[in-house]
């Protein structure tokens, strides 16, 4: 049956239990058949079948609720309770236990338990035949049967009982599959109500709607099942099943682990090349191009680097494999690794970079056919620490030796110490699932490994570590891969391979009979440092049917007391870690083993261990020897260090020669004693130092190296190329070639031309046609054979060694030339390349021809245009053998050749050049011209990339000086002058300076008479020079009336002298005169307190300053002189005044915007004592609000000012220092210039003219803010001013100006304006009165003048009717009242609301059109009640009211008593 089980599913701890179920109808069969073959088994045979039995069994009984789980104390020999014993191996039994609604039915599933329990034992049933076994597997299965159709029986009789937590009747199981593949995990779950099934991966559910066709979740008949369709490597998880409903909820767990196929390479670096192999004929070449070269990055950072890929033949249905390595080892995608392949471009992508990031990067295409790799080195640099001189992190964090509650984690030490020495590591942990760090040790532990204890089973947890020094503490390392606390074996039967990244459920099961375990085996001391001692042991051959914990005990070495370490709780792995022992003492160690029957004896101790570091850190390496590289790079080796144990690796460090400041090269060990120092300064002079590593520590440095500067090595030239013949006679030929494109880093010393006879198309053997090096790239090869056919190979020679030979030239026929033309320049060579032009050089042909050569063509084209496309550069032939080729296009490549031109003709052009692109490269200079202080004129050239072999060579007309007669070179670094001896018509011409082993460093400068006049120019004015001067000779006025003279020279030095000259005579310092020289700033003074008659004249400052010289005047004659002398004085006296109580500011005067008038003025320097007193026309002022100094003003203000305040004010400020005085007339003209500031004031306030209808017309106004009676105010209308008459009115009321127009005619529209006079411009306001403007004016007057009409003659009651009348009956009322109304209006009286009439009780009477009267005769009790006159005319109605109160006598009499 096995070999129908897929191989990812045999190993697995599943396997037993859901396989072996199934084959129950099996054991079955086989009891009901008889076979003689199988009468004798061994006991391992009949164990697996009872487990198998036993198996069907469970399923039987799943329906049945989990009974409570029992909880085991674990107890010592004295029967005292020492801790908690959980059994670790799992039975499948949790099924069959339950609680029974009868007795019947209880004892039934406890004759099923023991029955199950039985089928567990061993050693007992061994020797039982397999008859017998099989017969009573089958009538457990029977007993079960019948176990369970009685449970279905009474939970039918009551349905609560049928309700229970959801339970797997099958889990579902782990599986191992390959990439691209699809997996299905599914389960049974029993429960009622019928569970929610929702599945997990890694904790987190799973939607299938997110990802449509990735996952398929189904469920039938309480078969719950996922798939998972095209596994990738990112499906490798813990997938979880939870099933919950009312009554609880239950979960389950299964691993997927996907696997990569590797192919049929091998992952290590290097491998052979495959041989080629050939797919449908097909063979594939593969060119790596745009190759990564190395690279430097900090940490944090993200890091992109690739190659561009070419494969030819181009299909693309083989696409290459594309495989990364870092030290050889393979990399996979992962959130720290990203790779992406486009078809044509391998990129590696380092997203969060850390310093294990560090290392050689290998990228290997693979096809069909072979593969191609490139490599270079990746450097990963500290990030910056948080605290300054804080340590770099911690790297390359992993865990040894997990077991169930204990892992080792160990660590790498950092490169950076931060300048101080490292006082340890801190190591924290992170359980899985979650974010919180705890750190596992107090106090910080030097060794680079630590073990951790006091883990939980089956959860996982990842590490990190922090370095801490003096300074503080260091950035976390990047966190370890995560690892489970559990048992190896459990993990090996997991697989090594599953990256376990949750939490591992550890279920119980029923003990079986107790054994007590034996003793621990192979004790010993695994590790042991000053901090902590690390035991390790492997467990007891009798153990029992449960797991076992350990109990460690320690005692003092010569003594025999023992001492139990952990007491509390005991430990589940065979490894534990003991802290807080005494350094320098020994100690002796032994295990005891303990479950649930109780303790078992302790196992031989270990040998006497001395606490202390066992690992001894490495001593320093050896002698380091540095090599030459590149110009960027050195190679460092160095002896590796002695008897150093654990060796982790080399840090390297460098340091500039001389300045004593460390960098490391590496901050990732390397375990070589070679290593590559890249990212060096080309020219610096370096020293270099080694440090090796363990888990110990860092060992001291190595003895420094030698400085080395950093340059390209030397090694020997490539071959040269271009050999073409030049002349060819009889028996001798001129060869040409061109210099090799890599020299090899120092100069070329000659060369080597060899050559060969080629008859019949077989070439001969080698010969040397010369055995001294040749220094020029021409050569004839004598004692030839003519009309024989030769081939020619040249070989470079430099300081390392002659090179390889250039390949054999094409075959040449050695016959003499008679042609008339000249053959081809040579030795074609650029010089000068710009953006825009470059300067083209050459040699003349050898060949001249009949006749001399006279001129050369130059010819050009673009790189990679067609062979007809050259063209000419300059139309006349030039004589010279160089030429400057103008107007190029920047960025494009081009490519030259030239061709020698006699009488007779021109000649066969040269072998082109190599392709020159026309771009200015950064850092180019050109040839500076100067003349130093001396006059010495001198040409300039800088280069800023020499190497140390790069050499100035000076030419004048491109042809090289070598020992100038009219000029002087002199190079010192990176710079270069060709110094002219004396300047002449004869150094006239072109000068170029080329500098050798660089990228063409040269430039030119063209010498010209123009040029040659303006230097000799300068040249004298630098022999003969003056002291520039920024200022002339000046003079200005300083406090207390001094008088300085002053001048400022631009450039002096701290040996310039000056001489003051006054009228032709020397003067110097003393009484009068003070003198003074800032040499720093150049500025030359000269002071005098005051000036007199006699100082009137001519000053003057004599400069000199070595050989150059200068002097200013200053002529102080005539009114100039007394101007200043006036000047002098005043300043002198104010200086005095300003000794006491003084005006800052003189007394002025502002308008405010209240037209209020504000006197003021601003003093100083007063005291407390000081006082400020004001007049006015000689009489002292009392200002109310007392004065304030502080803020050094004094105001007084008028309000609404008018003339009787017109006079002349003063304040006068005196206290004992003195006295200052302050005088503002305010009088005639003064006053005036006041009012009309007013007046200016009250005019900007004023409001825009507004319109407003009267009864009796238009009015026009405006508001100002404040009225002064001296205000003058014109209205205009139509620009004219308005004569005003009793039509026509102006007025002010209060703050409002207006002009009215009474009854006003078509004549009155137009426009009006107020104008207000302050004495300047004015100010005018207007309105237009026309139009709509004017018609609504119009209207709304009429309306008013018809309103005031109507009230003025409408009818009303003017008066003399009470409110309320009271009468005594019998008596006769008798009222008046007054009515007004124009035409008379008409009255009538009422009575309650009711119209009366006159009769001989009530007489109505209304006289003369103004008296109404109303009388009552002999009034009674019914004539009590409310009465009204009312009058009415055309213009209105108005009405009167009272009450009339009629009492008896009697009732009088009442309320008076």
């Amino acid at each position: 049956m096995s070999g129908s089980i897929p191989f990812y599913q045999k190993h697995h701890r599943h396997y037993d239990r859901s396989y072996r179920s199934r084959e129950t109808e099996s054991a079955i069969s086989q009891y009901q058949q008889s076979s003689s073959s199988y009468s004798a088994h061994s006991s391992k045979s009949s164990k697996g079948i009872r487990a198998a039995t036993y198996t069907a069994l469970d399923e039987g009984l799943s329906p049945l609720p989990k009974r409570a789980k029992p909880t085991y104390l674990a107890m010592d020999k004295e029967n005292q309770i020492i801790g908690y014993v959980v059994p670790i191996f799992r039975g499948s039994h949790d099924f069959a236990s339950g609680l029974s609604d009868s007795e019947e039915a209880r004892a039934k599933v406890s004759a099923g338990y023991v029955s199950g329990r039985e089928l567990f034992s061993s050693g007992v049933e061994s020797e039982r035949s397999r008859r017998t076994v099989m017969r009573e597997s089958a009538e457990r299965i029977q007993l079960s049967k019948r176990i369970h159709e009685n449970e279905e029986y009474h939970k039918r009789q009551n349905e609560d009982s049928l309700m229970h937590t959801p339970e797997f009747v099958i889990k579902p199981r782990s599986h191992t599959v390959w990439e691209k593949q699809c997996v299905r995990l599914h389960c049974t779950i029993s429960g009622w109500p019928d569970p929610r099934v929702v599945w997990y991966k890694n904790n987190v559910s799973i939607d299938p709607m997110s990802n449509p066709g990735k996952y398929k979740v189904e469920s039938s008949y309480n078969v719950h099942s996922l798939e998972i369709n095209r596994c990738d490597f990112d499906d490798t998880a813990q997938y979880r099943v939870s099933a919950m409903n009312s009554k609880g909820e239950n979960s389950a767990y299964a691993s997927v682990v996907v696997k990569r196929f590797k192919g049929e390479f091998d992952e290590s670096l290097p491998s052979p090349r495959l041989p080629p192999c050939l797919e449908y004929g097909v063979t594939f070449e593969t060119h790596i191009v745009e190759k990564f070269g190395v690279a430097f990055g900090r940490e944090g950072e993200t890091l992109s680097f690739g190659c561009s890929v070419i494969i030819y033949p181009s299909l693309q249905r083989f696409q290459p494999e594309i495989e990364w390595y870092r030290d050889d080892k393979l990399l996979v995608p992962s959130k720290w690794v990203q790779m992406h392949w486009s078809g044509d471009r391998a990129t590696l992508t380092l997203t969060h970079l850390n310093k294990e990031d560090e290392g050689l990067y290998t990228l290997r295409v693979i096809t069909k056919s072979g593969f191609q790799s490139h490599s270079a080195y990746v450097f990963v640099r500290d990030a910056d620490a948080d605290v300054a001189g804080a340590p770099g992190a911690p790297l390359d964090v992993h865990c040894l030796d997990a077991n169930k509650d204990y892992v080792i984690v160990a660590w790498k030490q950092p490169a950076v110490d931060g300048g101080s020495a490292i006082l340890g590591y801190f190591v924290d942990r992170c359980e899985v699932g979650t974010t919180h760090w705890a750190q596992c040790n107090d106090t910080p532990v030097k060794f680079a490994r630590f073990p951790v204890t006091g883990l939980i089973e089956g959860r996982s947890y990842t590490f990190r570590v922090r370095a801490v020094n003096k300074a503080g503490m260091s950035h976390p390392s990047r966190v370890s891969e995560p690892v489970a606390a559990m048992d190896p074996a459990d993990r090996s039967r997991k697989g090594a391979s599953a990256p376990w990244t949750g939490q591992i459920i550890v279920t119980e099961e029923e003990p079986v009979e107790g054994v007590v375990p034996g003793r621990p085996q192979e004790l010993s001391v695994i590790e042991a440092t000053k901090n902590y001692v690390v035991l390790s042991w492997k467990p007891p051959g009798e153990k029992g049917h449960e797991g076992v914990m350990y109990y460690v005990e320690k005692c003092v070495s010569g003594t025999d007391s023992w001492q139990r370490v952990n007491t509390e709780i005991p430990v589940k792995s065979p490894r534990f870690a003991l802290f807080d022992l005494a350094e320098g003492k020994s100690y002796r160690f032994r295990v005891r083993c303990c479950n649930s029957a109780g303790v078992g004896e302790p196992s031989e101790p270990t040998d006497a261990t001395t606490v202390g570091d066992k690992l001894d850190i490495p001593s320093a390496p050896g002698r380091v020897v540095p090599t030459r590289n590149t110009d960027t790079s050195v190679v460092i080796s160095w002896e590796a260090s002695r008897d150093a144990k654990e060796l982790v690796g080399y840090y390297i460090e460098s340091s500039i020669a001389g300045s004593n400041t460390w960098e490391p090269c590496n901050n990732k060990p390397v375990k070589a004693t070679r290593f590559i120092c890249h990212g060096l300064t080309t020219g610096e002079s370096y020293v270099f130092r080694v440090r090796a590593v363990n888990a110990a520590g860092i060992s001291e440095f190595s003895q420094e190296s030698e400085a080395i500067v950093v340059k390209a090595a030397i090694a020997s030239p490539a071959p040269p190329y271009g050999i073409s013949v030049l002349e060819c006679v009889r028996d001798s030929m001129v060869l040409a070639w061109k210099q090799p494109t890599f020299i090899g880093g120092a100069d070329i010393t000659g060369y080597f031309v060899d050559y060969r006879e080629v008859t019949g198309g077989v070439p001969g053997k080698w010969h040397e046609a010369n055995i001294k090096a040749i220094s020029e790239r021409a050569y004839r090869v004598s004692e030839l054979k003519e009309n024989m056919l030769y081939q020619f190979q040249v070989r470079a020679a430099n300081m390392a060694g002659v090179g390889i030979p250039s390949l054999p030239s094409e075959t040449f026929k050695c016959e003499e030339w008679t042609i008339a033309v000249p053959g081809p320049p040579h030795d074609l060579q650029v010089q000068e390349v710009r953006k825009n032009s470059l300067v083209l050089l050459w040699k003349p042909p050898v060949y001249q021809g009949r006749d001399a050569v006279n001129g050369y063509y130059i010819d050009i084209k673009e790189a990679e245009a067609d062979f007809e496309m050259w063209r000419g550069v300059n139309e006349k032939a030039t004589d010279k053998a160089f030429f400057k080729v103008n107007d190029l296009k920047g960025g494009e490549s081009y490519v030259f050749r030239v061709r020698a031109q006699n009488k007779a003709g021109v000649g066969k052009a040269s072998d082109p050049t190599e392709p020159v692109e026309a771009v200015t490269k950064p850092g180019t200079a050109e040839i500076v011209v100067n003349v130093d202080d001396e006059g010495v004129i001198s040409l300039n050239f800088e280069c800023s990339n020499l190497t140390g072999d790069s050499k100035f060579v000076w030419s004048k007309n491109y042809e090289e000086m070598t020992e100038p007669e009219r000029m002087t070179l002199e190079t010192k670094g990176s710079k270069s002058k060709a110094i002219f001896n004396s300047p002449s018509e004869e150094d006239l011409g072109i000068y170029s300076c080329f500098v050798t082993h660089t990228d063409g460093a040269s430039a030119s400068y063209t010498f010209s008479e123009e040029a040659l006049k303006e230097l000799l120019k300068v040249s004298h004015d630098h022999k003969f020079p003056i002291i520039p001067l920024k200022t002339e000779l000046a003079v200005e006025l300083l406090e207390k009336g001094r008088v300085r003279f002053w001048l400022q020279a631009a450039k002096i030095s701290a040996n310039a002298k000056v001489e003051y000259v006054f009228n032709d005579n020397m003067i110097s310092q003393g009484e009068k005169y003070k003198m003074n020289f800032d040499k720093n700033t150049g500025i030359i003074e000269m002071f005098m307190e005051s000036l007199g008659k006699e100082d009137e004249g001519t000053f003057t400052f004599q400069l000199q300053d070595g050989k150059a010289t200068n002097q200013s005047s200053l002529v102080l004659i005539g009114d100039v002189f007394k101007q200043l002398q006036k000047e002098s004085e005043f300043q002198r006296k104010e200086w005095h005044r300003k000794q006491g109580p003084h005006f800052v500011e003189y007394l002025g005067y502002e308008v405010t915007p209240e037209c209020c008038v504000r006197l003021k003025c601003k003093v100083g320097n007063m005291k407390k004592d000081s006082t400020a007193l004001w007049y006015k026309d000689g009489r002292e002022v009392k200002v109310d609000e007392k004065l304030d100094f502080s803020e050094g003003v004094l105001t007084l203000e008028i309000a609404q000012i008018s003339k009787k305040d017109a006079g002349i004010y003063e304040v006068v400020l005196k206290d004992e220092r003195g006295k200052d005085t302050s005088t503002l007339n305010l009088t005639d003209q003064g006053f005036k210039d006041l009012m009309n500031q007013v007046f200016s004031v009250i005019a900007n306030s004023s409001t825009p003219l507004k319109i407003q209808s009267t009864e009796e017309g238009i009015r026009l106004y405006t508001f100002v803010s404040y009225y002064n009676d001296e205000l003058h105010v014109t209205w205009h209308h139509k620009d004219a001013a308005i004569a005003f008459t009793e039509r026509i009115k102006s007025g002010v009321v209060g703050e409002q100006l207006w002009l009215q127009i009474s009854e006003p005619t078509e004549k009155d529209k137009g426009k009006y304006a107020i104008e207000f006079f302050d004495g300047k411009g004015g100010l005018r306001r207007t309105v237009e009165l026309a139009g709509q403007a004017f018609d609504d004016a119009f209207a709304e007057f009429q309306r008013l003048k018809a309103a005031a009409i109507a009230e003025r003659n409408r009818a009303r009651v003017a008066g003399g009717l009470p409110d309320v009348v009271t009468i005594q009956e019998g008596k006769s009322l008798n009222l008046t009242c007054n009515i007004w109304g124009d035409p008379v209006p008409e009255v009538t009286w009422l009575k309650n609301e009711r119209e009366m009439v006159s009769d001989d009780h009530y007489i109505l009477k209304f006289e003369s059109g103004k008296f109404a009267s109303f009388t009552i005769t002999s009034v009674n009790t019914a004539d009590s009640g409310k009465y009204s006159i009312l009058v009415k005319n055309k213009y209105g109605t108005e009405s009167g009211d009272f009450t009339v109160s009629v009492f008896l006598p009697d009732e009088e009499h009442g309320k008076k008593k």
